[in-house]
């Protein structure tokens, strides 16, 4: 299993995610990433997202599950509370089989709440 750590901006584990009024059926959390993370992901074929222009561009990219997560505080005990946007958090996950056109998919098993961030989206984006 491998781990991955970045900034937590939207997050659907307590409930699945719903799309353009439709529910998707998975569990998901996107992930702003830092030049090092994102080059490891980019190297074994995950396909990220870009927001903003040149230097100022940020990488992302979704982690889903079918399946509720598990999410544990920095200590290792159940976090029960809600994660708001911009907290550093570590996921654990797995890759899937590479597909032509998006990519190699990763799978998301659990989250560990490093440092909870303040409440709403990064400016940045």
């Amino acid at each position: 299993m491998a781990v991955i750590e970045g900034k937590a901006q939207f997050i659907h584990v307590k409930e699945t995610e719903v799309y353009e009024g439709k529910d998707t059926g998975r569990y998901t959390v996107t992930l702003t990433l830092n030049d090092d993370t994102s080059n490891e992901l980019s190297s074994k074929g995950v396909r990220l997202k870009s927001y903003g222009e040149g230097s100022e561009a940020i990488m992302q990219r979704k982690f889903a599950s079918k399946y509720p997560v598990r999410v544990i505080d920095a200590e290792g005990e159940t976090f029960g509370g809600d994660i708001p946007a911009g907290s550093t958090v570590r996921i654990s996950y797995k890759y899937g089989d590479e597909h032509p056109v998006y990519g190699v998919p990763v799978y998301m098993d659990g989250i560990r709440v490093l440092e909870m961030g303040a409440a709403g989206v990064d400016a940045a984006l």
